[in-house]
């Protein structure tokens, strides 16, 4: 492939070219690596990037080269992808890989792919494309100017190097991107992406520098043929600051007339723009309103010279080095500074005019959907809001067939500033197009794309917009939709009004399809406000309406209502056999968001049974419906993502879950974070109490219900993780506070959370007890008993509330235990029963549990059944790599002399603890050891003091000889290496 490669030399970048040069060695090797190149505007990004890729091509490398484009708010769905996958069309090489990925034709303007989950289709094929052409040779893929990219393809970026090419076993590609770091404000939408991609292991951050004096010197001289005085060079120095275009635009401009070199860049590009003939200016201007590429026909069109005339302007420009050619007959500014700069010296006059002759060109031409965003940008620019909310609509069309709901949703936003400006008889016209249903239209888009206050915030204006003589049905639809929104940002109260106004606008006689969806949704609200005989009664009506009337998916939703209120609820075995009728009735009707709810409330129905496995099916299920619907940023799948993980690390599953969070990490939006939370409460049991600040950022911006359980559960155990009591109590009531509703029933997590504070609170108990310290004692006493009844209180629910299941009722045992801990001491029954309780499969609190049953037993005089427990806690903390449980047994067996004295010559130490014995002799640190083991530093510093105490040994030396001198270690395992 052929490269655009500048005639400036590459000076002063020696140590970052080699660092890019060694991630394309590693490509060539089968290693997968991707380089976020950073800097500020002109630094030299392109030109080091420019370099790499003329020599990665040289070496056999297939180079790939995607720009991003700034066109103000318009956003052009997956941009760079879509240049990328234009130049593979265009060599015929490529064209048998292609052809097996027809997926991705759709950014081509092939066939529009309808189906709900076309977006992960989509990434899935872009990613398999790519691991295709790396098979065939190591590919090196180069996309500029990140800082403009839609969001679109900032989660294609994401998928492929968080899931896609990075992660592929035959390995072979490199991707580089770079992106102005001066550019990245406070509230850029890339800062968060960056962050997130930068702790992946195989992705690294670049930074390039201004260069140093010296370096800017060297190039100024290089890049002049001719001597040049020291004055003008210290000059160019001075003024460039180290940077590179900088530097090349004050050389360029030493020539001009003008007395001396302006300071700022804008007016040094403009003084080499203005070295230019007029017809060349000309030129220029229009290809600035344009965008950075323009193509030649386009160009000459718009300008209006003959063809002769355009010829000579454009080479000379090409010759000043403004525009530089491009592949299909296109010419781009050379730095995108430079079109900014001569953009901006535009006259508005002759900025509208150039933006009108565009969009009417582009008019002119065949209607392809993907010209709909640039014609919308340039119909508003030239001021002409009838057409530019045409092609907004067109656009938005567009977004939603290519799986990109920010992109419509922004279109759409876009078409309803634009409204009212319009003439009412200019306006589109159809089914469907109005601004309520362009209101209603952008809230679901809001609602795919992961924005739930948006939607409600659409929702409300679409409630706003209807006026007094609107269509009754149509009124409760926005009222009703409004509801349903207002629940998934648990505004109760203001659900429970508007679906209470839906029903009120339906008569239930004679029976109409709206007034059961209306019935549906006042269901689930009254449920969640506490009204349950209420909601009950209205279910049972309204499913026999749904089902006389043959409305399948409302007859689905009811059904799941019904089951979930009747008696034990998804609990039980009846309630679970409706909930598979309801998916079955869902699956017919083909509505994905209720088959999704019936799959959650199955998997919910077994995970609260103590049945983990069994929900494990029911959420792969779910989410692959939601894969296939389009739908995993709405509130069931992200729901569905986050018990996944808790299932995983309720079974010990660790590691899976860590992975599992990695992967889902990508297309999550902003109030899906807390999905992420079972995976921070492994990070919590290994022992990094840092991911209480990480949880605790779920608790900034609007309120979220999930997002504060999962916070409150992450900071009140990391409080008593550290021994904070206070901290502990006080994490747990500000919780409870905040997810308590409207009726003061306690939210279910109270259990939870009480026994997590009690841990600390007995803990801080028993030492002021163990230090003669009754009063102190006491009072922590009195706060132990408030939060026992507190857990009790949830734990039973009241005679209106059925009690929790079996993971509820295994908390409360804890938190019993805990409270007589603190009362009155370790109490072997309390102990027991806590863990007989969580025998249900919760592996770490099992563990936690077993742990103080083994200190009550031992404060007992029971050695022999501590010293049992005590070593199946060591086993399990150490299969876990729960570092904090690990080392706390570990204190206990050794405080407690619970370690088996060896009689038959055996070894005391552990499997594991030989073989860091094997490392400490090799004289290995803490870190080096934890490397080699696959265990944290930590941990290794744990099996080593315990090696020391078992020994007898005063120092890891010591600790060698005697082990070397009583044959725990083969001589050859001292030697270094």
């Amino acid at each position: 492939m052929t490269q655009n490669v500048t005639s400036a030399p590459l000076i002063g970048r020696t140590q970052e070219l080699d660092r890019l040069l060694g991630v394309l060695e590693r490509a060539r090797a089968g290693e997968a690596r991707a380089v976020l190149v950073a800097g500020d505007a002109g630094v030299g990004k392109t030109r080091m990037l420019d370099e790499v890729s003329a020599r990665a091509a040289r070496d056999g490398m297939t180079v790939l080269t995607g720009h991003c484009v700034d066109l103000g708010d318009v956003g052009l769905p997956y941009l760079p992808f879509t240049e990328v996958l234009g130049v593979l069309a265009g060599d015929p090489r490529f064209a048998p890989v292609l052809a097996a990925h027809p997926v991705v034709e759709r950014m081509l303007g092939g066939a529009a792919d309808t189906a709900r989950d076309s977006r992960l289709r989509l990434f899935e094929g872009m990613a398999a494309l790519l691991t295709d052409l790396a098979d065939a040779a190591p590919l090196l893929l180069v996309l500029e100017d990140l800082h403009w990219a839609d969001q679109s393809s900032r989660d294609l970026l994401r998928f492929l190097l968080s899931r896609g090419v990075l992660h592929r076993p035959s390995g072979g590609v490199a991707v580089l991107a770079s992106y102005r770091a001066d550019d990245l404000h406070r509230r850029h939408p890339l800062r968060p992406l960056l962050a997130e991609l930068v702790r992946l292991p195989s992705v690294e951050r670049l930074e390039l520098r201004p260069l140093a004096d010296a370096e800017v010197a060297q190039l100024v001289r290089a890049l002049e043929e001719r001597p040049l005085p020291d004055t003008t060079v210290r000059r160019i120095v001075e003024r460039a600051e180290g940077n590179a275009f900088y530097a090349e635009e004050l050389l360029a401009a030493t020539d001009a007339e003008a007395g001396g070199v302006p300071s700022g860049l804008a007016d040094v590009l403009l003084i080499r723009f203005e070295q230019l003939s007029d017809t060349a200016q000309q030129v220029l201007r229009t290809a600035a309103v344009a965008g950075r590429r323009v193509e030649h026909d386009l160009l000459r069109e718009t300008v209006g010279i003959p063809e002769d005339e355009l010829e000579s302007a454009l080479r000379e420009a090409v010759g000043r080095q403004l525009l530089v050619p491009g592949d299909g007959d296109t010419y781009a500014f050379r730095h995108a500074l430079a079109r900014e700069a001569v953009y901006a010296d535009l006259l508005p006059g002759e900025r509208s005019r150039l933006h009108g002759a565009f969009a009417r060109l582009l008019a002119a031409r065949p209607r392809r959907a993907e010209t709909a965003a640039e014609r919308a940008h340039h119909y508003r620019e030239s001021h002409d809001p009838a057409e530019a909310l045409a092609a907004s609509l067109e656009a938005a069309d567009h977004a939603a067939r290519v799986g990109a709901p920010a992109e419509e949703l922004r279109h759409l936003e876009t078409a309803l500033d634009l409204w009212p400006s319009v003439d009412p008889s200019a306006r589109p016209s159809g089914e469907g197009v109005d601004r309520v249903a362009l209101t209603l239209r952008a809230s679901s888009a809001a609602a795919h794309a992961g924005a739930a206050h948006r939607a409600v915030a659409l929702t409300r204006s679409a409630l706003a917009g209807l006026d007094q003589e609107a269509d009754s049905e149509l009124a409760a639809r926005v009222r009703y939709t409004l509801a349903g929104n207002l629940l998934t940002v648990d505004n109760l109260s203001a659900a429970y009004a508007h679906s209470s106004e839906a029903l009120a606008l339906i008569p239930a006689e004679p029976p109409t399809a709206t007034w059961v969806w209306a019935a549906a949704t006042h269901v689930l609200v009254a449920r969640q406000v506490g009204e349950k005989e209420t909601a009950l009664e209205l279910a049972r009506e309204a499913l026999a309406v749904a089902e006389r009337l043959g409305v399948t998916d409302a007859a689905a939703d009811l059904l799941i209502s019904v089951a979930v209120l009747e008696g034990t609820g998804r609990r039980s075995p009846e309630g679970r056999a409706r909930l598979r009728q309801a998916r079955e009735l869902a699956r017919a009707s083909g509505n994905a968001p209720v088959e999704m709810r019936a799959l959650f409330s199955l998997a919910v129905g077994a995970f609260e049974a103590g049945e983990l496995e069994e929900s494990l099916p029911w959420l792969t299920e779910g989410l692959d419906r939601a894969r296939r619907a389009g739908l995993l940023s709405s509130a069931y799948p992200l729901e569905m993502r986050y018990l996944r993980l808790l299932v995983l690390y309720t079974l010990g599953r660790w590691d899976e879950c860590l992975r599992s969070s990695a992967a889902d990490a990508d297309l999550l939006p902003a109030l899906g974070r807390f999905t992420s939370g079972p995976a921070w409460y492994v990070s919590l049991a290994r022992g990094d109490l840092s991911v209480a600040d990480t949880a605790g950022a779920l608790l900034k911006g609007p309120f979220d219900w999930m997002g504060t359980l999962v916070a409150g559960i992450v900071r009140t155990d990391a409080a008593a993780l550290a021994g904070d009591a206070e901290a502990a109590v006080e994490r747990m009531r500000a919780t409870v506070t905040a997810l308590t509703d409207e009726t003061g029933a306690l939210p279910d997590v109270t259990v939870r959370l009480a026994a997590l504070a009690l841990s600390a609170v007995a803990d801080r108990a028993a030492g002021l007890r163990s230090a003669g310290d009754e009063d102190g004692a006491l009072r922590w006493t009195d706060t132990a008993t408030q939060l026992v009844e507190a857990a009790r209180e949830s734990a039973g629910r009241g005679k209106e509330r059925a009690p929790q299941g079996p993971e509820g009722m295994a908390w409360l045992a804890r938190a019993e235990a805990e409270w007589a801990r603190a009362t009155s001491g370790p109490d072997v029954d309390a102990w027991a029963a806590a863990v007989a309780a969580f025998d249900y499969g919760d592996t770490y609190e099992l563990a936690r549990c077993r742990f103080r049953l083994a200190e009550a037993l031992l404060t007992a005089d029971r050695r022999e059944e501590a010293a049992t427990e005590a070593r199946a806690v060591r086993e399990t903390a150490e299969r876990l790599g729960a570092a904090p449980l690990l080392e706390r047994v570990e204190q206990l067996i050794r405080r407690g002399r619970l370690a088996d004295a060896p009689t038959d010559g055996t070894s005391p130490l552990t499997a594991r603890e030989q073989d860091v014995l094997r490392l400490l002799a090799q004289g290995r640190t803490n870190r080096q050891i934890g490397e080699a083991l696959f265990i944290s530093g930590k941990t290794a510093s744990v099996h080593v003091s315990n090696i020391l105490a078992k020994l007898g040994a005063a120092s890891r030396g010591e600790a060698v000889a005697i082990a070397y001198r009583e044959g725990l270690i083969a001589p050859e395992h001292t030697s270094s290496g």
